[in-house]
């Protein structure tokens, strides 16, 4: 049970008896007919599925026999480069040789540049779009303009097939595209079936005219410092008074220059766009495009009862939160954008706000230290993007983020947070939620005195997570504190998260009263478990249907991120990710009880086939494999290495 198992951390090095399986403590109870070895384990997966006698392994096998590092580590530690000293036979005889220390960290080769290898014979964009206009850089251009001289250097095709070109009966990227073959005529054109079906458009696209204004500075946020000045006079209640809307300054005739720029990347009003959006529209002048909006008469956030799945940055993206959907996610967020990259109109932050038709509550997520920029940054996409509630980020426990002081750091700074959930609220027309953590040090909780004032502060919801910053993952969450804390924040709705891996957590999490759950790890180790919960079942999902979940997911990856070389690898790239979460799921029908627990780590096991056990792998070269049979070869520059921790059970 959840409650005995919460008796005693998890840690990965303790051991004990349980009954008469004599399972270790902390390791999933997988019945014993399926056990193996850590070598018989990996031997498998090298003989393809065929077990091979001890002793077979070759030694310069990157599948074969498990390492002490990865293999990256390991040629770092054996050859060394230039200029960092002998190594030990090169040593001199009365000189004592170095010991060389071991690399430590999952991230000591990790590249923190962006690669520069897509840009090596790229064809020129303006011929990938087939614009009729010649190229703007003319003989100046970077990238090449003969294609069949692209054609030569172009890697082979990946597969037959398109994903594009059979959904909707055109490829954007033409003979960039790494499934070319399939939408290519004979002499090189980009063939367009005549029954084809328009892409749905990805609402919340950063505007051209919009990021050049923004990277200019040229857009003034008047409602957001009128708000900044009632706070700093000390008037912190009310609405804004005025409705005005930040204004870009220029004339008439400069934003008729700039509607090129907007046919290109349309920010077209939708069902949900706020009355203040910078959009021109038609029809008559009503009260609301005039009197601001009083917070009574805001759009109420609903959301009781339902299955929310949290905001994680690196997996959450919007490929992902497409498969959560099909399996009954209710509730989506967007992975944590930073507030002041947003107002510096970077596009690889605007991209995390992008949102798909399908996700019909959706809503994102802010984090920033100071009220200025939060605020600021909060009446900006109140005017730009089409979101259902705004999130604010009080929960990061990560270094970078802490010791700027945001995250976790404004539970511990009260005024400024304050400052923050007021601004934010007075700027904004959909709902303001808060998401935290019990508190920073492991054995003082700071919710329960937070909650009554971030709800006399104007937030409609509040999310608890149940561990403290320095907890991490190294506790299980604490159920009975959000118990406690739920009758702090009423009558404002508190939805809980940690541990949610069953349909059995999910019940006994809302039997402490919380308004609803958010799911996280558990999403990532299983995205079926919404599924579960509706259901109230345990789904022994075979090793197939899982491959097509992968399947999809890439299918999605390719239409999000693209089908060209940069797209595949960049969807090969969170697909890596994400398995290293799927790698720790037991299947229902190998374990000795159910249902699995989020601090259980997997043992070596043999699964029921080949690919079973092939997901279970926990070696990177395996996950690479299992790309190869969704995204074919993977290029011999690529170097994969997972951003987290290999082991989030400690």
């Amino acid at each position: 049970m959840a409650e005995s198992a919460a008796e005693a951390p998890a840690e990965s090095g303790s051991s004990g008896d349980s009954g008469a399986c004599l399972v270790e403590r902390g390791v999933a109870p997988i019945k014993p007919r399926y056990l193996t070895t850590k070598e018989k384990f990996h031997e498998f997966l090298e003989s393809g599925g065929q077990e091979k006698p001890s002793g077979e392994t070759e030694a310069g096998n990157a599948y074969g026999s498990d390492l002490t590092e990865p293999e990256a580590k390991r040629i770092r530690l054996e050859d060394r480069q230039p200029g960092e000293g002998p190594k030990e036979e090169e040593a001199e005889p009365d000189e004592q040789p170095e010991v060389q220390k071991r690399a430590r960290g999952q991230n000591k080769l990790r590249s923190h540049m962006k690669p520069t290898h897509y840009d090596k014979n790229r064809l020129c964009p303006s011929l990938v779009q087939e614009s009729a206009a010649k190229c703007f850089f003319g003989d100046d251009c970077r990238f090449l303009h003969d294609v069949s001289c692209y054609l030569k250097t172009k890697p082979a095709d990946l597969g037959p097939r398109c994903v594009l070109f059979e959904t909707y009966g055109r490829c954007p990227y033409g003979v960039t595209c790494r499934f070319a073959g399939a939408h290519l005529g004979p002499e090189g054109q980009n063939l367009v079936q005549e029954t084809a079906v328009q892409a749905p458009p990805v609402r919340n696209v950063l505007d051209k005219a919009l990021q050049q204004q923004l990277r200019k500075r040229k857009i003034h946020f008047e409602r957001a410092e009128q708000a900044l000045c009632q706070l700093g006079k000390g008037h912190l209640s009310g609405p804004t008074p005025s409705a005005t809307a930040p204004k870009v300054p220029g004339t008439a005739s400069a934003q008729q220059q700039d509607n090129s720029d907007t046919k290109q990347a349309p920010l077209g009003p939708g069902p949900g766009t706020p009355p203040s959006s910078p959009v021109q529209t038609c029809g008559p002048l009503t009260d609301e495009d005039i009197v601001r909006l009083r917070s009574c008469e805001k759009k109420r956030l609903d959301i009781s009862g339902k299955l929310y799945l949290a905001p994680l940055t690196t997996c959450g993206n919007l490929p992902f939160r497409r498969i959560c959907k099909h399996y009954g996610a209710d509730v989506t967020c967007g992975e944590m954008a930073v507030c002041t990259n947003l107002l510096q109109g970077k596009m690889s932050e605007w991209a995390l706000l992008k949102r798909h038709q399908c996700e019909d509550i959706f809503g994102v997520q802010l984090e920033g230290p100071f009220p200025d920029t939060m605020t600021k940054c909060a009446e900006l996409l109140n005017r730009t993007i089409e979101v259902d509630f705004v999130d604010v980020n009080v929960g990061c426990p990560i270094d970078l983020v802490y010791k700027k002081g945001g995250g976790c750091a404004l539970m511990n700074r009260s005024a400024k947070l304050q400052q923050i959930v007021r601004g934010m609220n007075q700027v904004l027309d959909v709902p303001l939620t808060v998401k935290i953590r019990t508190g920073i040090q492991e054995r003082v909780n700071l919710a329960h005195q937070l909650l009554p004032d971030l709800r006399d502060w104007g937030a409609a919801m509040v999310t608890l997570h149940g561990r403290s910053r320095e907890q991490r993952y190294t506790r299980l969450a604490d159920w009975q504190y959000i118990k406690q804390c739920v009758a702090a924040a009423s009558p404002m709705p508190l939805f809980g998260n940690g541990d949610i891996l069953s349909y059995e957590d999910a019940n006994r999490a809302m039997q402490t009263g919380v308004a609803g759950i958010m799911i996280g790890r558990g999403a990532l180790l299983k995205p079926w478990l919404f599924t579960e919960i509706k259901e109230q079942r345990h789904w022994d999902i075979s090793s197939s249907e899982r491959l097509d979940i992968l399947q999809d997911f890439t299918h999605y990856g390719l239409e999000h991120w693209g089908s060209d070389t940069q797209g595949v690898e960049k969807t090969r790239r969170f697909l890596l990710e994400w398995l290293s979460f799927l790698c720790r799921y037991v299947p229902v029908g190998l374990l000795e009880r159910l249902p699995q627990k989020i601090n259980e780590r997997p043992p070596y096991y043999l699964g029921r086939d080949y690919l079973e056990t092939l997901m279970a792998s926990q070696k990177a070269a395996d996950w690479i494999r299992i790309s190869e049979m969704l995204l074919g070869p993977v290029p011999p520059n690529f170097v994969f290495l997972p951003k987290h921790k290999a082991n989030a059970y400690k």
